[in-house]
């Protein structure tokens, strides 16, 4: 079987020149998928293409350069080599602006050909690595898949969704908003093994003229402007889940609708007579107190009442401050992957602020604070400026009074306790690897720890 890796796009309209190139490359190894134009090409380059592309730049209808383009949009480390035979210097410098792998002129040697060909896909060979890897990292940190942290709030919601998801019960997820709603349903999704797509629907934002047929389906003619049948979102995630973001947003009138759906795991489709089969776990998710809401008339208590029966309520950020470091982590490593920058180191001082904050947008703004840090534009932050800006200053007053101390001193006792036990569950209670991870001395950590009475065995995995 060929190695992909070692495969070759090769675009050149002259078939003389285009079979000698070939010829060389199949010599020198390389499975080579000749195109005329860079139209036919296009459509063997996908992103991730597990190969290299040499190219002319002088072809017909669209050129070299334009391609490089347009190949470089949809991924930047896609070795392109320029061939042109005009000698034009100043075109191969603009080759390499654009971010062309090399630039060869015709005639070329089939040695330097192959050369330049055989670098480029051991360079691709290395990036498509490490992208696998990447992925494999963010998506099994610390064997906690989605669902990142070690507080006891996050276990307690592994738990739940670990023995819900198999089940296939239909789930209420209350939190608020950014603390990661939809991350939990896609959890309880894929430990179901459902074989059907996720589809998600945020209730607040669509429109109530177009929620039925959005959700239910359409025949032709149902109503103006429907000249063929719609599949609506319900019939679409057979075998799979639908999500009803905000779903204390849903109109009223529909909300009986969707009761009766629930209760009788079957629907029609907006203007039909047919009765469908429901064949999809429902989750919903509120942001709001559903019971007070039902209680005031703003929801209906049966519908209520009917999602109720399995709850899952997910902590905000300020409720679990020791999964922070863990969470800046993973969303800073996405951040530098995605904006190809590295990612900045922070001290213990910095984090120690950042787990000060009350984060009122949750999980969401944190991953938005990564994004800035990443590329620069979020200022080292500080304990007092977290402080002032919105800390849980009463809480802190409270453990102060608990451990008889003033309250600035109190809660830089807090914050060290947060920090140092957040990195030694990340270690599994190996204290020379939290000192690593917290940029420390052993012994000062050892000090620290015995200081404020933790113990580091505890932190090991049964």
């Amino acid at each position: 079987m060929s190695d992909p890796l070692r495969t070759v796009v090769l675009i050149e309209d002259d078939p003389g020149v285009q079979l000698a190139a070939a010829q060389a490359l199949q010599i020198g190894g390389f499975q080579v998928l000749p195109c005329d134009s860079a139209e036919q090409a296009q459509a063997l380059l996908k992103p991730d293409f597990p190969g290299v592309v040499v190219c002319d730049v002088r072809l017909p209808g669209k050129d070299g350069l334009t391609l490089l383009r347009e190949l470089h949009r949809a991924d930047p480390d896609l070795p392109v080599t320029l061939v042109t035979g005009h000698g034009d210097v100043a075109m191969a410098v603009e080759a390499m602006r654009e971010g062309a792998w090399d630039f060869i002129e015709k005639p070329f040697a089939s040695e330097r050909l192959i050369d330049v060909t055989r670098r480029a896909a051991i360079q691709r060979q290395l990036v498509l690595e490490n992208r696998r890897l990447k992925a494999a990292l963010s998506g099994a940190l610390l064997g906690t898949g989605r669902l990142i942290g070690t507080s006891p709030a996050m276990e307690r919601i592994r738990t739940l969704v670990a023995n819900l998801g198999p089940t296939g019960v239909d789930v209420l997820i209350e939190g608020e908003t950014g603390a990661g709603k939809e991350v939990v349903a896609q959890a309880l999704h894929e430990a179901s093994g459902a074989s059907g797509p996720f589809v998600a629907i945020n209730c607040g934002a669509l429109p109530e003229t177009v929620f039925e047929s959005e959700i239910f389906g359409a025949e032709p003619g149902a109503y103006t402007g429907a000249t063929k049948r719609r599949i609506g979102k319900l019939e679409h995630a057979r075998d799979g889940t639908v999500f009803l973001d905000e779903i204390e947003s849903m109109p009223l009138a529909l909300q009986v609708k969707l009761l009766r759906v629930l209760q009788e795991r079957s629907f029609e489709r907006l203007g039909g007579n047919a009765v469908l089969p429901l064949q999809a776990r429902v989750i919903a998710a509120t942001k709001v107190d559903l019971k007070a809401l039902s209680d005031r008339g703003g929801f209906r208590a049966d519908l209520y009442y009917r999602l109720n029966v399995a709850t899952l309520a997910l902590p905000p950020l300020r409720e679990r401050r020791e999964d922070i470091p863990l969470l800046l982590t993973h969303f800073a490593e996405l951040a530098g992957l995605r904006f190809r920058r590295p990612v900045p180191r922070w001290s213990a001082a910095q984090m120690a602020a950042w787990q000060a904050r009350d984060w009122p947008g949750n999980v969401r703004e944190l991953r938005h604070l990564a994004d800035r840090w990443v590329l620069g534009l979020e200022a080292a932050p500080t304990v007092a400026a977290a402080a002032a800006d919105g800390a849980d200053t009463p809480e802190a007053a409270v453990r102060a009074t608990e451990h008889g101390k003033a309250g600035l001193e109190a809660q830089l006792e807090a914050f060290e306790r947060g920090l140092i036990e957040a990195a030694l569950r990340s270690a599994q209670g190996s204290v020379s690897a939290a000192a690593a991870a917290l940029d420390l001395p052993r012994k000062t950590l050892s000090d620290r720890i015995r200081r404020l009475g933790l113990d580091a065995e505890s932190f090991r995995l049964s």
